[in-house]
């Protein structure tokens, strides 16, 4: 049994494989972006571009996508926020980290993803940056110079820091 590149866990053929032969539709924008992972990973072109919202093709795309496809290998998926793109919805977004390899160096890929329905069927519309999130602190910041909280009576940065 060979793992879905996607990462869910399960086996290809009972993934992403009914997806990108088109035996089954995609029932959620998730579903739709491990199924390009997955066939980005094993550069299926067609289906990559078949599921890229019809507005958002250009006369070029076939020819974009197999070169880029081409100089990749793509590694790893992490699904980081799905935001709609239910069963139910016309419109999802899913932010989403990948690794990957491009001409021999690991890359990591970090993006939010948009995607429609058209027809009743999912598609990839458009991609963006996701929005920083700000770290905030919920324990008070320790100084260098401060005692350690560990309660050792050292200053922090000759004790854990």
């Amino acid at each position: 049994m060979e793992p879905c590149p996607c990462g869910s866990g399960l086996a290809y053929a009972a993934c992403c494989e009914p997806l990108i032969t088109g035996e089954k539709s995609a029932e959620t924008a998730q579903e739709l972006l491990r199924s390009r992972f997955s066939a980005y990973a094993r550069k299926i072109v067609d289906y990559i571009v078949d599921t890229t919202h019809p507005e958002q093709q250009e006369p070029d795309s076939r020819k974009t996508v197999e070169k880029w496809a081409g100089q990749t290998e793509w590694l790893k998926l992490d699904i980081v926020e799905c935001v709609a793109g239910g069963i139910g919805d016309e419109e999802g977004e899913v932010e989403f980290k990948a690794d990957y390899t491009e001409k021999g160096k690991r890359r990591k890929h970090h993006e939010l993803a948009k995607f429609k329905k058209k027809d009743g069927r999912w598609y990839f519309f458009d991609a963006g940056t996701p929005q920083i999130k700000q770290f905030v602190r919920t324990a008070p910041k320790v100084g260098r110079n401060e005692p350690c909280p560990c309660g050792s009576g050292k200053k922090y940065k000759k004790c854990c820091g």
